[in-house]
């Protein structure tokens, strides 16, 4: 069996103590991955940690929760005393399009983001239109980036699938995004998914599809041709291990749990996984 974790931040301080025995270990269990940048210095730290295995590569990009300053708990599907993962601390950045652009040349930068639109969190103490603004500045400049370096797009998007999904449509119209890409982590309805799937893009599940009833209906009626599978790591660990920090690994759980949906082999999830990832994003294998 063949899997490919689509999305987890295995070079994140998490992991900071036993990043490399976390990597040789998801490698063992025959598993690759692609570690995602979120901001400047983790978009640089992913490639150089990228750079060193066989059957690992990563993406380049500026999380919507990083261009305002917040803290918040990363994972709210536990109370806090119970989270495996530190609290979040952001500093705003600016989309540095130059600097993105180098580190986009890497030969291991297989995508850019993950980034999108995020009204979920938005601090109360903020200006809500002026951090929207904000966001969908970025997001445009990170559109261009993609449309220049001729690669697939990795969206984060919470409480804002629509206003995305009309984003990426005027984008499309405007002769940009030709490698389309994947929705991260997708937590919406059928018909928010099949707005994408429809503009091209693959449907990302990671362990929340494990415990979510109403996402699992979701999964369910989506064709396996446009899924992948994911962990997210360090966050949003699937049953039965919730409440542990995350490993790239489990996305076998996550594999388990949609073969199991759809009513076919684990085998079947892993091949069809394997190569819609393969494909998006250009995976030399």
């Amino acid at each position: 069996m063949r899997l490919i974790d689509s999305h987890c931040h295995v070079h994140f301080n998490a992991y900071r103590e036993d990043m490399d025995d976390v990597i040789k270990r998801t490698l063992d269990h025959g598993v690759f991955m692609i570690t995602v940048g979120t901001q400047k210095d983790t978009s640089a730290h992913g490639l150089k940690v990228a750079e060193r295995y066989k059957g690992m590569w990563a993406t380049v990009g500026l999380h919507p929760n990083h261009t305002v300053e917040q803290e918040f708990w990363d994972n709210d599907e536990l109370p806090p005393e119970e989270q495996a993962t530190p609290k979040i601390k952001t500093r705003t950045e600016k989309f540095d399009m130059d600097y993105y652009r180098e580190l986009a040349k890497h030969p291991k930068c297989v995508g850019i983001g993950e980034f999108g639109l995020d009204y979920y969190r938005i601090p109360e103490s903020a200006d809500r239109a002026e951090v929207i603004r904000r966001q969908e500045e970025t997001v445009r400049a990170q559109f261009d980036l993609a449309t220049e370096t001729s690669k697939p797009i990795v969206i984060h998007c919470r409480d804002a699938y629509p206003q995305q999904a009309v984003m990426i449509r005027e984008a499309i119209g405007a002769g940009k995004l030709a490698r389309r890409g994947v929705i991260h982590c997708f937590t919406g309805t059928l018909e928010e998914a099949q707005a994408f799937v429809d503009l091209g893009f693959y449907i990302s599940f990671s362990g929340i599809l494990t415990f979510a009833k109403n996402l699992q209906e979701v999964a369910r009626a989506l064709p396996l041709e446009r899924l992948l599978v994911e962990t997210d790591s360090p966050y949003l660990t699937p049953a039965p291990d919730r409440g542990k920090r995350n490993e790239p690994w489990r996305v076998e759980y996550v594999a388990k749990k949609l073969a199991e949906l759809k009513g076919v082999t684990i085998d079947q999830v892993a091949n069809h996984t394997y190569e819609n990832t393969k494909t998006i994003f250009q995976l030399v294998i």
